[in-house]
């Protein structure tokens, strides 16, 4: 009966410690896996001229082993950047006055080993990933609405963020990293605001 016993309490110490050790290996691989990827708004600048509201943005990007291979194998990455500005009201919900998006690709030709950055038709070549995340890391003279939308004297609030567009992705690889932590890369919504004085929208 004793011996039944201290095998018995030796079991339980085995599986306690079996769990605890499982346990500490999930949340190291989480920890690890979350350092993977980042995204964060550093620094964010409304400007107003030439008849339009523009932003320039500095962000900073950590892309995960996994991301990087399929980037150096050719698959194209989609970054996009996401604008929201609504205006308060103090009895209702605030009001949306823009919500727009701006995406640029970043690429890479296995054939002639040269990293792109694009935004529409327009493309630049860069030699190294470093000098195209540098490219993609910085938004300057982004036109997101026209001044006629806002009006003077008024103050407006804004959030941006950017994010991994996974959705440009093939579909195989869009199945595979809605399955994979390593494709989540997105910022937090990050705040700001601005007003445009009067006179300035006819600028």
């Amino acid at each position: 009966m004793l011996n039944w016993m201290i095998a018995e309490l030796r079991g339980w110490t085995f599986l306690r410690c079996a769990l605890a050790a499982f346990a500490l290996v999930g949340c190291a691989l989480f920890q690890h896996a979350s350092a993977a990827t980042e995204a964060q708004i550093k620094q964010i600048e409304p400007l107003i001229g030439e008849g339009h509201l523009t932003m320039d943005l500095d962000v900073a990007l950590k892309l995960s082993p996994i991301v990087i291979e399929a980037a150096e194998r050719g698959v194209p990455l989609y970054f996009t950047l996401d604008v929201k500005i609504t205006a308060p009201r103090w009895w209702w919900w605030d009001k949306t006055i823009v919500e727009t998006s701006l995406t640029r690709r970043m690429s890479y030709n296995t054939l002639t080993q040269q990293w792109r950055v694009a935004s529409g038709d327009l493309f630049l070549p860069v030699s190294s990933l470093q000098e195209a995340l540098s490219v993609l890391e910085k938004v300057r003279g982004w036109p997101v609405a026209p001044l006629d939308r806002f009006e003077p004297n008024v103050r407006y609030d804004g959030l941006v963020r950017i994010r991994l567009d996974t959705s440009h992705l093939a579909r195989p690889l869009q199945l595979d990293a809605r399955n994979r932590g390593a494709w989540s890369l997105t910022s937090p919504w990050t705040p700001f605001d601005f007003s445009v004085r009067k006179g300035e929208d006819s600028k």
